[in-house]
């Protein structure tokens, strides 16, 4: 297996089980806008454009998932104080909670699917750990995730 097979397996797997475990947890908010509130987590407070790009999306489509979100309290939008013309979202305390509980009823759908793989626990742990490498790597070469537009 080539390091380009590789790598399309686990970018294709990882979507595979993100969406799953989205479709079986009964999530109480869209996945588009879970992902978004956890994009501002990730970021902090951020201007359109830089969300737009790390979820990369057009800023239209993430105008109107911030737009959605601010209507439900789970972001507020405050100006920038480096630019008055320009606003920063935030996640509020109802955010974090709407945010919290979609990640756990996440892990909640799939917790059974990997009790069920018999799987030392170990191993699960050291492929997890594998993982959040990997995301800091990516972080590390990417400005959209810094917060940098």
């Amino acid at each position: 297996m080539t390091t380009d097979d590789l790598a399309d397996d686990l970018l294709r797997s990882a979507a595979r089980i993100s969406r799953w475990a989205s479709r079986h947890a009964g999530l109480e908010l869209p996945w588009a806008q879970t992902r978004v509130l956890s994009l501002v987590e990730e970021l902090g407070p951020a201007r359109v454009t830089a969300l737009a790009a790390a979820d990369d999306t057009s800023q239209p489509t993430m105008t109107t998932q911030v737009q959605r979100l601010e209507a439900e309290g789970y972001v507020s939008r405050v100006p920038d104080p480096d630019d008055g013309r320009a606003g920063l979202v935030s996640l509020t305390a109802a955010g974090a909670r709407a945010l919290g509980e979609a990640r756990r009823a996440r892990a909640r759908a799939l917790e059974p699917v990997m009790a069920g793989l018999g799987a030392d626990p170990a191993r699960l742990r050291d492929a997890v750990a594998l993982l959040a490498e990997l995301v800091e790597a990516t972080r590390a070469t990417s400005p959209a995730l810094t917060g940098t537009p």
